[in-house]
């Protein structure tokens, strides 16, 4: 490969990225599995704790961080166990992967039990960080799911769901940051992402939990709003900073015509879920009969 054009290595790349995407798509029941005891664990008060070290624990890192403000979920509640700490998130670790008493100590630190759902990501399916941790968590009686593209008989017997994706050989010969790396990204995206679609994070395909954090965010809730409304912006921006900005509360205090006080004990009446409140909303931003 290395006499080859760079056009040629791109195109080398990109087919084995599409094969890890296949392989992927074919775990689509373990990872439903998956996500719904991850929401069971988050609707009884639980955390989605992820393991995982090098590529596969930045991955694991990233899908917690980034489920904050899509959804709207505490921080609190989405937690990040990556070998070799925080310092590991830009600098390589590699040693550290093969310690089970830091494993040990942070998920003691971590406060794993059984309110939690424990992801533990190893692409190579051998990792003894992430082997020690799972077995600390099953320990701790937490719900555990392992996510791998190697062999997965070493832990499967530590975990409740198993989602094993044969990626195969990387492009180089080892650097599982690829095709591995890949098929972790979309397989914990679908985990997350399905689990927070059954706790009624989202109304058809709009993230009605977003947290409005910044100017573009600000700007999305005011086009949700305004989507399963009849309202302009103006109207749609006013309601919003009644709603403190939160376009969930904004929606029930329109369809319902209560306060924003009100639309919140509704949301909670109704264990957030916008579509038991509200119903089915036309294109036109109105309920449908």
């Amino acid at each position: 490969m290395d006499t080859w054009a760079p056009e040629a290595i791109v195109r080398l790349m990109l087919d084995e990225e599409t094969k890890a995407v296949r392989a992927t798509r074919a775990q689509a029941a373990a990872i439903g599995r998956a996500a719904k005891l991850v929401a069971t664990k988050l609707a009884a008060g639980g955390r989605v704790v992820y393991v995982g070290a090098g590529t596969s624990g930045r991955l694991g890192n990233l899908d917690a961080v980034e489920c904050v403000p899509t959804f709207g979920v505490p921080p609190s509640r989405m937690v990040s166990v990556l070998a070799g700490g925080t310092a590991a998130l830009t600098r390589s670790a590699e040693g550290a992967e093969d310690s089970a008493r830091e494993a040990d100590q942070r998920m003691r630190r971590a406060a794993v039990g059984p309110q939690d759902a424990v992801i533990g990501i190893a692409a190579s399916g051998a990792t003894p960080f992430v082997h020690a941790a799972l077995e600390y968590a099953r320990f701790r009686r937490a719900a555990v799911i392992f996510v791998t593209c190697g062999d997965p008989a070493a832990a499967a017997s530590l975990a409740d769901v198993v989602i094993a994706i044969p990626t195969g050989p990387e492009v180089i010969a080892g650097s599982t940051r690829l095709k591995a790396g890949t098929a972790t990204k979309v397989t914990l995206n679908a985990i997350s992402t399905a689990a927070f679609v059954l706790l009624g994070k989202t109304y058809g395909g709009l993230m009605v939990d977003v947290r409005p954090t910044n100017a573009k965010l600000r700007g999305r809730a005011v086009r949700i709003v305004r989507a399963l409304t009849p309202l302009d912006e103006p109207e749609a921006t006013a309601l919003l900073e009644k709603a403190e900005g939160r376009a969930k509360v904004a929606l029930v205090m329109h369809h319902a015509r209560v306060s924003a006080t009100r639309a919140r004990e509704l949301l909670v009446e109704h264990r957030g879920s916008l579509r038991a409140i509200i119903g089915d909303i036309g294109p036109d931003g109105v309920p449908e009969t």
